[in-house]
């Protein structure tokens, strides 16, 4: 076998292993000054106007995010099923249920043809999920979720830096939106997230609830020069900081964010050309100048479903020592949720017939030009 291209690797370098030694060295590396220097400069980055809430995970923010808006029993949270099961998950943690709505054809987002037939007397939020890198059609979700009073908590996992009518997401008019800095996302930290919200009280009960319900910040007690041993409880919270050692990552790679999502758009320009020809459905793209794409993810179809065509496309690349990966099998497929709820996939034809036909090819930074056209060049001979 030639040598094997991942699906996908985290582009760690000089920058961010200096950050790491540096706080290491410092003597602090649990939730702390570099903990709030990275909320404070991804804020700065979505353009300011914004509170930040760093996190131990995505998953972690959005069960924050929902918790703080008071999401509980009784309540519905119009969900895609077409995502990973986090986004769902964080609303069960809190007794409420999440309601799955089928996947749009064009762009593989949540439906908002379906997302405005779920919505009933018990919903209370829509989670949104940008998939692969590529918006919702946020204008349209907005007035939606406006019309019916509903709370928007986008999961950016997919979405940084992505664009909607010119604005970056995570600097949109929603309550929240939460980002992933898991190992194959645009920015990685190993595990992380961060909650951006412009509600000061989203983001306070966020900062509570993330480290046991502690009314004060851990930093703020432990740096101070004056006796300060004195805490209370007001809730109880969960442990879901984010320690300094991640955050020294993120600040390294923020530095270079601009610079990895040219390469990435590079390299999904080199795909869309060269795969134009073969009997393959591309990766929905923008709309327009005005919105843009993270390009976490390149995902291709087969034309249409056949038994097993699309595993045997997987097999094939794997024999030439390629990595690959499906986004997503959907949850009403999945035994806890098809049964818990007694979904059926004609319930989602969209993301049924989706689930039998894509698969992620390698996009990432690391990637080089001889690698891609290998890739390129067994999708042609097997195609």
């Amino acid at each position: 076998m030639t040598d094997f291209i991942p699906f996908a690797a985290p582009d760690i370098g000089e920058e961010e292993i200096s950050s790491v030694v540096e706080t290491l060295r410092s003597g602090w590396i649990t939730t702390g000054p570099k903990a709030r220097q990275f909320e404070q400069e991804f804020g700065r980055y979505l353009g300011g106007d914004v509170e930040c809430v760093a996190v131990n995970s995505a998953t972690a923010g959005l069960h924050l995010a929902l918790e703080a808006l008071e999401v509980g029993p009784g309540d519905e949270v119009i969900v895609p099923t077409y995502t990973f099961t986090a986004t769902a998950e964080v609303v069960r943690y809190l007794g409420a249920d999440p309601r799955l709505v089928d996947a749009d054809p064009r762009t593989y987002c949540l439906s908002l043809d379906a997302v405005e037939s779920a919505i009933n007397s018990r919903t209370r939020a829509i989670v949104p999920v940008h998939f692969g890198g590529l918006a919702c059609d946020m204008t349209r979700l907005v007035a939606i979720a406006a019309k019916h009073n509903l709370h928007i908590v986008e999961d950016a996992a997919h979405a940084f830096p992505t664009r909607w009518d010119g604005r970056l997401i995570g600097s949109l008019d929603t309550d929240a939106a939460v980002f992933s800095f898991y190992a194959n996302k645009t920015l990685a930290t190993g595990e992380g997230g961060m909650i951006v919200t412009r509600s000061a009280a989203v983001a306070r009960r966020a900062r509570v609830m993330r480290l046991h319900g502690i009314d004060r910040d851990a930093f703020e007690r432990f740096r101070s020069t004056k006796p300060a041993w004195y805490y209370e409880v007001v809730a109880p919270g969960f442990k879901y900081n984010l320690t300094d050692i991640a955050a020294a990552i993120g600040l390294a790679q923020l530095s270079k964010v601009d610079r990895f999502l040219a390469r990435r758009t590079q390299l999904a320009s080199r795909y869309l050309d060269a795969l134009a020809g073969l009997p393959l459905v591309l990766p929905p793209r923008p709309r327009d100048a005005s919105a843009t794409h993270a390009w976490h993810l390149f995902v291709v179809a087969l034309p249409e479903p056949a038994p097993g065509r699309r595993d045997r496309l997987v097999q094939r690349l794997a024999e030439h020592g390629i990595g690959t990966s499906v986004h997503y099998i959907p949850l009403h497929m999945h035994p806890y949720w098809r049964d818990y709820y007694k979904l059926r996939p004609e319930a989602f034809p969209v993301a049924s017939d989706l689930a039998q036909r894509v698969v992620s090819l390698p996009l990432h930074t690391k990637l080089t030009d001889v690698e891609q056209d290998r890739i390129i060049a067994v999708l042609q001979g097997a195609l």
